[in-house]
Formats: C-alpha cells, sequence, structure tokens
C-alpha cells in the first residue's frame, strides 16, 4: 500500500546517513530481511526519525534507487560537459566522443553507484511501484546524450532526426558491445574495450555524419597537376 503520510524533508545530513545505510542492508540482506531496526541503527538515528523522513521501507528502498539513479546522472552530465561541448570541426568529433565513451566506462559503468543500482532493480523489482520506469527514469542517460546530441546537430556536425534513437545506437555501438563481448566495458581493465568503442565510435559517425561530410570525404583528391 503506498505512503500517503507527509514526509519530513529534516536534516540533509540524516537523509544521506538513512539512504547509505538502506543501500548497504538492501544489497547485502535483501529488502526483505533488511529490517527498519537494522537500517535506522546503522545511520545513527531513530526508527522514528527513518519513518518521519521516508514513511516505509518500500518508500526508502524507492528514493535509494532514485539518489543512486541522480548520481549516475551527474556523472552522464559532467562527463558530456568535459568532452563533448564547445566542438566545432567535423574531424574533432571522433576523439571527443572515444574521450566521453572511455570516461563513461570507467567512471560510470564500472562504478559502485551503477552495480548498486543495476542490482536493486533487478532483484528488488516487485518492491519498486508500478510507475517506478516513468517516475525515476524521466532523464535517463540515453536522453541526456541525446540532449548533446541534437547540440552538435544544431552546430552541423551530425545529422539527427531522431536524438533518442541515435543515443541508444550510439549506446549499443559502443557500450553495448563491449559488454557483450567483453563482460564489462572497462579499458582500464581489460585493453580489448578501447578498440570495440573506438570503432563503435566511427560507425556511428558513418550513420550520422551530414550527408555533405559523407560527399566529401568519397571526392577523390584533386590531380595537383592538372
Amino acid at each position: 500500500m503506498p505512503n500517503t503520510k507527509t514526509l519530513r524533508e529534516g536534516s540533509a545530513q540524516k537523509r544521506a546517513a538513512i539512504l547509505s545505510a538502506a543501500r548497504e542492508l538492501f544489497l547485502t540482506d535483501g529488502f526483505d530481511q533488511a529490517s527498519v531496526d537494522a537500517i535506522a541503527e546503522r545511520a545513527g538515528v531513530s526508527k522514528r526519525t527513518l519513518y518521519d523522513y521516508f514513511g516505509d521501507k518500500q518508500t526508502l528502498l524507492q528514493a535509494v534507487v532514485e539518489a543512486t539513479s541522480h548520481s549516475l546522472l551527474i556523472t552522464v552530465r559532467r562527463t558530456l560537459d568535459d568532452t563533448l561541448i564547445n566542438l566545432t570541426e567535423a574531424a574533432e568529433l571522433e576523439d571527443a566522443l572515444v574521450t566521453f565513451s572511455m570516461r563513461i566506462a570507467t567512471d560510470m559503468l564500472d562504478s559502485a553507484e551503477y552495480a548498486a543500482r543495476l542490482r536493486l532493480v533487478r532483484t528488488e523489482s516487485a518492491h519498486l511501484p508500478h510507475q517506478y520506469d516513468d517516475a525515476i527514469t524521466a532523464q535517463v542517460p540515453e536522453e541526456v546524450l541525446g540532449e548533446r546530441f541534437t547540440a552538435l546537430a544544431e552546430a552541423g556536425l551530425l545529422d539527427i532526426p531522431d536524438a533518442r534513437l541515435a543515443a541508444d545506437h550510439f549506446i549499443a555501438l559502443t557500450f553495448g558491445v563491449a559488454i557483450n563481448r567483453l563482460g564489462s566495458p572497462n579499458a582500464a581493465q581489460d585493453a580489448r574495450g578501447r578498440p570495440l568503442i573506438v570503432e563503435g565510435v566511427r560507425a556511428f559517425l558513418r550513420a550520422y555524419r551530414p550527408s555533405e561530410d559523407a560527399s566529401t570525404a568519397a571526392m577523390p583528391a584533386p590531380n595537383a597537376g592538372a
């Protein structure tokens, strides 16, 4: 039954402690076995404080997943701002997209935050609300990446009819291939990851470069002696 109690925002420090304790116990003990008493004790708060802040254990689980998702989105946005901004030349795109991909592979997809979110969503989905996908993943990484592809298209560097589809294609060609082939996209752990990501970026650019770039690239060099 969804919680209808008016919740207190309370202390940010206490909220963070409760979320951290809950995530640890949900991961180690599972949702059913992790008791509110144990979570409150680990967080250093009273059980009443926990209920005042989150209402019930199911709402707390949702808050844990939301907090983890938010952290991952911050990583994606920060990496995009570091690697895919202020580009003015088509020749810059390949290196920029490879750098972005390698950063995401190591900073996000191989992070404890990503592993925790993936595991909680897979193992505790029965305890998450039916509207979970719409409520929590409205700003999934694909949407954020699609926004940046749209900006690159507006700058004339890409041809993007459907930004979300382009993001899906990019992820499938880069991280998806590396995960399917190697089990992980982290080139810091497996040197075979980077070549797969580089080839994925090149395949993406062949599909999404503006047509004039493709036609120009296909033209033979002028004969200097003509």
